[in-house]
C-alpha cells in the first residue's frame, strides 16, 4: 500500500512545501514521552546513588567486611542506571520517527513512534520498580541504621543461625507429618460430605459441622486448646503426648477442614457422566470414587493443595505456645536476651526458603494444567 503526497496547493510538491497525506494521518510525536521518561529516570538515578552510598556506609557500620561492602556497591552501581536505557532508546526512536515522517515513510514513522511510546512506558515501569527497591533500602538505613540494626544485625544473624536452624527441624518434622495426615483426613471428610442417599445425610451433617467449626476456629486457639486441654483431662496414653504430637493433631484438624473443601470442589468438578458411566458398568459407589472420580479430581486440585500446605507450614510458627522447641520460640529467646530481632529475621528467611520454591512450583503446575485444558500438550 502506498501513500501519495502532494503539496498544500494541490500541485507537485515543491521545496519547503508541507506534505498532505491522502490516506491515514501522521503519527503523534513521541518525543514528549521520551523526554519525560528520561527526566524521571535521571532524578531516580541521582536519588539512587545517594541511597546506595548510604547503604555502603550502613554495611560497614553493621560490621560487614569492607571488601564485601565494596563488592555490593560495585554490583549495585550499574543497576542504578537501568531506567535510563529504555528512556534513551525511546528518545532515539522518537527522533527516527520524525525523520521517517519527513521522508514520507508513514508506515516506518508509525512503527517507530509506537515503539518509542512503548519504551517510554517500559522506562517508567522500571522507574517505579526501582523506586520501591530504593525506598526499602533507604528505610533500612534510616535513622542512623536503627532499622538495619534491629532486623539485620549480621553478627547476631550468624551467631544465631545454628541454634535457630536446629530448632527449625521441629517445624519441618511437624508440618511434614501433618501434611501427610491432612491428605488422608481431608479426603475422608470430603467423601463424608458427599455421602449419597438418606443414609448418608447424618454423615454429611457431622462432616459439615466439623468443617464449619474448624475453619472458623483460629489456629492458635485450636493449638492452645488441644495442647493444654487434652493434657489436663488425664486421659490414658493421650495425656502423655509430646507438645510436637499435640501440634500435629491440632494442625491436622484445622488444615484438614480446608483441604476437605478443596477435595470436595475437585470431586464435584468431575462431570456427572463419569459417575453415571462407571455405575452403569457395574462399579459400586466406593469403587467409582476410588478408580474414576478421585483420580481425576486430585489432578485438578494439586495447585490449591500446595497453597494449603504452604499455609500449614507457616502455622507451625505458632506451636511454641504449647512448649514445643521450634525455630520461632528459639528466636524469641535470643531476641529477648540480645534486645534485637535479627534472630527472628533468620526464622523468616528459613520459612521463605521453603515457601517460595513451592509457590513457583504451584505456578508451573497451574500453567501445565491450563495448557492441558486448552489442548496444547501435557
Amino acid at each position: 500500500m502506498s501513500f501519495a503526497v502532494e503539496d498544500s496547493g494541490g500541485g507537485s510538491r515543491g521545496e519547503g512545501a508541507q506534505p498532505r497525506w491522502h490516506s491515514g494521518a501522521p503519527p503523534k510525536d513521541a518525543t514528549g514521552w521520551a523526554l519525560a521518561a528520561l527526566a524521571v529516570g535521571g532524578l531516580l538515578v541521582a536519588g539512587s546513588w545517594a541511597v546506595v552510598l548510604g547503604l555502603r556506609e550502613a554495611l560497614l557500620e553493621l560490621k560487614l567486611d569492607g571488601y564485601l561492602a565494596d563488592a555490593a556497591f560495585v554490583l549495585l552501581a550499574p543497576a542504578i542506571a537501568c531506567p535510563l536505557l529504555p528512556a534513551i532508546r525511546s528518545l532515539h526512536l522518537a527522533r527516527w520517527a520524525r525523520h521517517a515522517l519527513a521522508g514520507t515513510d508513514l508506515i516506518g514513522a508509525r512503527a517507530a513512534a509506537a515503539a518509542a511510546r512503548n519504551f517510554a512506558w517500559v522506562a517508567l515501569g522500571v522507574d517505579g520498580a526501582q523506586a520501591v527497591v530504593v525506598s526499602m533500602i533507604w528505610f533500612l538505613t534510616a535513622n542512623h541504621l536503627a532499622v538495619g540494626r534491629t532486623f539485620l544485625l549480621l553478627p547476631l544473624i550468624r551467631s544465631s543461625l545454628v541454634p535457630v536452624l536446629q530448632a527449625f527441624w521441629t517445624n519441618v518434622y511437624v508440618f511434614t507429618i501433618a501434611e501427610v495426615l491432612v491428605l488422608v483426613w481431608g479426603l475422608a471428610v470430603a467423601v463424608a460430605r458427599l455421602a449419597p442417599g438418606a443414609a448418608g445425610r447424618p454423615i454429611q451433617f457431622l462432616a459439615t459441622i466439623y468443617v464449619d467449626g474448624f475453619r472458623g476456629l483460629p489456629v492458635i486457639v485450636n493449638i492452645y486448646l488441644i495442647g493444654f486441654g487434652i493434657s489436663l483431662t488425664g486421659l490414658p496414653v493421650v495425656k502423655d503426648f509430646s507438645p510436637e504430637t499435640f501440634a500435629i493433631v491440632a494442625l491436622t484438624l484445622t488444615s484438614g477442614a480446608y483441604v476437605a473443601e478443596v477435595y470436595r470442589a475437585g470431586i464435584e468438578s468431575v462431570h456427572g457422566s463419569q459417575m453415571a458411566a462407571a455405575r452403569s458398568l457395574g462399579l459400586t459407589y466406593p469403587q467409582t470414587l476410588r478408580f474414576v472420580v478421585v483420580p481425576q479430581a486430585v489432578r485438578r486440585i494439586v495447585p490449591p493443595l500446595f497453597n494449603n500446605f504452604i499455609a500449614l507450614q507457616k502455622d507451625t510458627a505458632l506451636i511454641g505456645i504449647i512448649g514445643a522447641s521450634d525455630a520461632f520460640g528459639q528466636a524469641k529467646t535470643i531476641a529477648i536476651s540480645q534486645f534485637n530481632l535479627s534472630a527472628v529475621t533468620t526464622v523468616a528467611i528459613l520459612f521463605l526458603l521453603i515457601a517460595i520454591p513451592q509457590a513457583r512450583l504451584v505456578d508451573k503446575l497451574m500453567e501445565r494444567d491450563q495448557r492441558r485444558i486448552q489442548g496444547k500438550g501435557t
